[in-house]
């Protein structure tokens, strides 16, 4: 096993994709892992190893370009990057599509120092304290706060820092020297950013290339210092994807000098932001694989759930999956940060059930371990109740299933819970049944009939072939004929009552449903082989 730093482009155009990156030709093949990080140099053109990743500094013309994708897909590289902005010419997207390597191209303003620290802490294996310490412009990846202060001394003026939401993320230290009603300089009231926003000032914030200057009534502030009448705002952009705004509380408008030092200032802090969704995203996998090892059961299952915080005490595993027909499937990369999001909004929803639960992403299924004190059938009424509220809360262009578990009496009995949950999730992803919710006691027939590897699911063979082929060649009603009776038990009353047809018309098309199929209606083997076939016909591939 290679011990290499690696990771993948989805799970590359899953963090930054949306900030920094754009996919401009080629298609990105899930199975392949970048292994390295390589600058290009027209001058020294060594070759790239494989798994490679490589940053295309002075590459803007279509012909280089071409040639370097050629060159760059026989050493076994799986991507490079070019500025944007790029348009990739038929030469360009032959190249890609022979070559085997997705070009990408880079946001304008981002520096290639920062995009390779994106890069290769993306490859870190292991968790935050294995990664190699990164910064941006001196100030330690993810520091809001250092930034806020540093942007505040070189503009001499109180600076907060708010994400996309216009929730406070940092604010600089001077403030908090300042008057007990200066404190709450720190964000403007939240009934005054509403006014903003009816007022459209949040719109040409967001639509600006620079700073915004927003002047701040007196009834919005109160009696504050003179330095708040007015804030100056500049949005903190990642591509065409707006990350947040910092604010300046100044009594006049910022000088040339000033406006320079912010602009340059919101590209760091767009840095920051970005890394600090890659942070966030270690945590999340170290959570999936301690879950992972929780569910699986081993020798290292106990320690795995004493660090998730689980304890010894009855549970119930669920099983959360996004699904679409094969006619709506989404990109990798997106399909990918979708099931992140839908994920994260699964834990919140569980949290407020019970502190205890945790969630994570193990592959493309969601488990969840929620404690349970109940009883076991009301234990798992409760589970289906709190996964229907989810459903009808979330909105997804994917459809999502829940599986429910069995509940189990401690820990080490997880994965049995998870067992049952997965065989529920299986029944739910087939199409089966309506439902989008279900335990596995629910379904356990259909879990059983899809469990079974019987080839008369696609082809059907021997009695049931000949009256389907009958049936085909003459529009007549064997087949469902036959069905009606099973189902009905050999019972010819309740038969011939679900077909709307009269007792002897029914006890005819039986006499030619043993003739056509020549099938012995008296042998049990018979009636059970056709019933499995018929069973099986009605389980629908996986979606």
């Amino acid at each position: 096993m290679s011990n290499r730093p690696q990771t993948n482009l989805v799970r590359i155009m899953e963090e930054l994709g949306s900030a920094l990156l754009d996919v401009i030709a080629g298609e990105i093949d899930p199975e392949r892992s970048v292994e390295a990080i390589v600058i290009h140099d027209p001058l020294d053109e060594p070759d790239a190893p494989r798994g490679g990743l490589v940053l295309g500094v002075g590459l803007s013309e279509s012909a280089d370009v071409a040639r370097v994708l050629t060159r760059l897909g026989l050493s076994g590289t799986v991507g490079l990057v070019v500025r944007a902005p790029f348009t990739a010419d038929d030469e360009v997207m032959a190249a890609a599509a022979s070559s085997g390597v997705v070009l990408f191209s880079l946001t304008r303003g981002t520096a290639w120092a920062h995009l390779a620290g994106l890069f290769r802490s993306l490859m870190t294996p292991g968790g935050p304290d294995d990664a190699r310490p990164v910064t941006f412009g001196g100030i330690l990846a993810g520091d809001l706060f250092a930034m806020a202060n540093a942007i505040a001394a070189l503009l001499e003026a109180p600076v907060t820092i708010e994400d996309r939401n216009s929730q406070l993320v940092a604010f600089s230290h001077p403030q908090e020297s300042r008057s007990p009603g200066a404190a709450q300089g720190r964000q403007i009231p939240r009934h005054y950013t509403r006014l903003l926003e009816e007022a459209g000032v949040f719109q040409e914030i967001t639509r600006s290339d620079g700073p915004v200057v927003v002047p701040m009534p007196a009834d919005a502030l109160g009696a504050m210092d003179a330095l708040e009448s007015q804030r100056t705002v500049m949005a903190v952009r990642a591509g065409d994807e707006v990350l947040g705004t910092i604010w300046i509380a100044s009594a006049t408008p910022l000088t040339e000098e000033h406006v320079r030092v912010l602009r340059d200032s919101a590209k760091l802090v767009a840095m920051h932001m970005v890394w600090q969704r890659t942070d966030a995203d270690v945590e999340r996998r170290l959570r999936a694989d301690l879950l992972r090892s929780t569910l699986d059961g081993g020798p290292g299952s106990a320690e795995s759930a004493h660090r998730l915080g689980l304890r010894d005490e009855p549970a119930i595993v669920l099983a959360l999956s996004l699904h679409a027909p094969a006619t709506d499937q989404l990109p990798h990369a997106a399909l990918a940060a979708e099931r992140k999001r839908i994920a994260d909004a699964f834990s919140v929803h569980l949290l407020f059930a019970h502190p205890r639960s945790t969630v994570g992403l193990v592959g493309e299924v969601a488990y969840a371990v929620l404690p349970v004190s109940a009883t076991t059938a009301d234990a798992e009424e409760s589970a289906v109740r709190l996964a229907n509220e989810f459903l009808l809360r979330v909105r997804s262009s994917q459809t999502p299933f829940v599986g429910i578990g069995s509940v189990v009496p401690e820990t080490s009995q997880l994965p049995r819970s998870r067992s049952s949950a997965d065989r529920a999730l299986r029944v739910l992803r087939a199409d089966v049944v309506p439902q989008q919710v279900a335990r596995l006691e629910d379904v356990h027939a259909e879990a059983l009939l899809l469990e079974l590897s019987v080839p008369a699911r696609d082809v059907p063979s021997g009695p049931l072939a000949r009256l389907m082929a009958y049936d085909a060649s003459h529009q007549a009603s064997l087949v469902d004929t036959l069905r009606a009776w099973l189902d009905a038990m050999g019972d010819v009353t309740l038969a011939s009552a679900a077909m709307f047809i009269h007792q002897n018309t029914f006890r005819y098309r039986l006499r030619r449903v043993a003739e056509v199929g020549r099938l012995d209606l008296d042998d049990p083997n018979a009636r059970f082989a056709v019933q499995l076939q018929l069973r099986l016909l009605a389980i629908t591939p996986e979606r």
